[in-house]
Parts: C-alpha cells; structure tokens; sequence
C-alpha cells in the first residue's frame, strides 16, 4: 500500500507545529496594529517651508497660491490658517475658494494672544475639520504651540512625543511651549 507523500509530511510536521507556540498565548487578530504607528515626515513639495505630515495633517510654513494647488492634488481638503489678515501677501481665502478646499482662518501672533479659548477653538477645528488638512502660519512656530495641545488632548500623545513633533514642524519660542504644556496640563487636570 502506498502511502501519500504529503500525508507522512504532515505526520511529520504536525508535532514542529503542534510546539512551536507551546506555552504562547494565542494571537487574537483584533490586538494587531491594522495600521502601522503613524510618525512625523518631513515632506517636500513646492516652496513650502519647514513642511511636514503626520497621519493627513500636513504642518508648515506659509504655502503660495502654487503650493496650495499642489497640496489640493495631494488630496489636502481643507486648510486652517494661523495667520492674521495683515501678514498675507496674497488673497488666501480667494484662493482656496478657488481651488474648492475648505478654509478656516483664526489668526493669532504672540503668547498673549495664546489663550485657553484660542487652544479650544483650534483643538475643536483641527477634530471636526475634513481630513487631510493643512495646518499653517507663517514659519510652523504657531503651529507648533497648538500641535502639542491637539496631540496630547486629542491623539493621546504623551507631552515629550508632542513637543518633539512640535519643534521638528517649527516651533521655536519657548513661550509657545510653556504656554501650551500650562494649557494641557490644567486641561489633564479637569
């Protein structure tokens, strides 16, 4: 009588396999990341300053009418700028009514104006905001500040992870920082 190849592999190999987990809690499918942990990329496009992307949230400096074209063919749906009227040199907002992309404009420049109501107001645009967006002011300085609050409070990022993303996107005035890690430490508080 002959006997299948495969069926005395399989004697062969069953007890391999039977102990190769020996000991090793089952593997449920629902504990494996089904998307790898996202990070911080610098990303080039345009003339774009200090410009980088986390998930689909692009953080930079002041784009050109040419970059916000170029951010639309990315898939960028709307932009939410931290510029106030009088530091643009071109109509932004006509810009990307232009282009069809989704603007919010709240502008503000300097610690004083970087309020508990301001943190909230950019927390609840960046949460209810369509996706992928862009977030922006002049340098990624402001950004920065308002990133570390949104990361935290919002994303679940630890204070250290939320300030070196805010840095590597521009953030450079220490105000902005300790006004920020005020602002999420009284918010972690409550």
């Amino acid at each position: 009588m002959k006997i299948s190849h495969q069926i005395v592999l399989g004697f062969v190999l069953a007890p391999l396999f039977a102990c190769s987990n020996c000991g090793a809690p089952a593997l449920d499918v629902a504990d494996e990341p089904s998307v790898p942990p996202t990070v911080m990329q610098a990303v080039q496009l345009g003339g774009m300053d200090k410009l980088h992307k986390f998930g689909d949230v692009y953080l930079g400096g002041q784009p050109s009418e040419a970059d916000l074209a170029l951010l639309k063919e990315r898939g960028v749906v709307s932009v939410i700028n931290m510029r106030k009227a009088g530091e643009m040199s071109f109509d932004q907002e006509a810009t990307l009514k232009g282009l069809g992309l989704a603007s919010f404009h709240l502008g503000w420049n300097g610690p004083d104006e970087l309020t508990d109501a301001l943190f909230d107001s950019y927390r609840e645009l960046m949460n209810d905001s369509p996706q992928p967006m862009l977030l922006h002011c002049a340098s990624g300085n402001r950004v920065g500040a308002i990133w570390i609050a949104w990361r935290v409070l919002d994303q679940g990022a630890s204070v250290d992870t939320a300030v070196a993303e805010a840095k590597m996107a521009g953030m450079r005035t220490p105000d902005y920082e300790a006004k920020a890690c005020d602002y999420v430490d009284r918010m972690v508080k409550n």
